[in-house]
């Protein structure tokens, strides 16, 4: 997974601040290291140099292999914060959809095993094996 570290002009983009990010995100997000290609984090300062309630903001885009781009944001007091809630909300958003691609992947179960399940009709189980047994005749 690549991680790339993008910020405007009011957030110094020191290599230091792309290295916490970078790491930051990366530690979040290593579950799923192996099913994106990339992550592409943009850093924003709304007030600039001015002090105002929430005006750092992380946007965080991740591109999972064959799926369309999946993009988060989060808005804190502190970039440290903001860093931190995107790459939280990326992390349950990839989480879901990765779940879904799983639960769709699932093999149906097996006659054998669905027999096994509690209140699986036992008539229909016992007709499915005589009507086996006929067959073999």
């Amino acid at each position: 997974m690549q991680i790339q570290v993008h910020s405007d002009n009011h957030i110094e983009g020191s290599a230091r601040l792309v290295e916490w990010v970078s790491a930051s995100v990366a530690s979040k997000l290593e579950r799923f290291d192996d099913e994106l290609t990339r992550v592409v984090v943009h850093l924003h300062d709304d007030n600039g140099q001015k002090a105002g309630a929430q005006d750092k903001r992380c946007q965080i885009e991740a591109r999972p292999k064959g799926l369309q781009p999946l993009s988060v944001t989060h808005k804190a007091e502190t970039l440290e914060q903001a860093i931190e809630g995107a790459a939280e909300k990326l992390h349950h958003a990839l989480d879901h959809q990765f779940g879904k691609l799983r639960s769709k992947r699932a093999t149906p179960l097996q006659s054998d095993e669905a027999a096994d399940i509690p209140g699986q009709d036992a008539l229909l189980h016992e007709d499915f094996l005589a009507e086996q047994q006929l067959r073999a005749l």
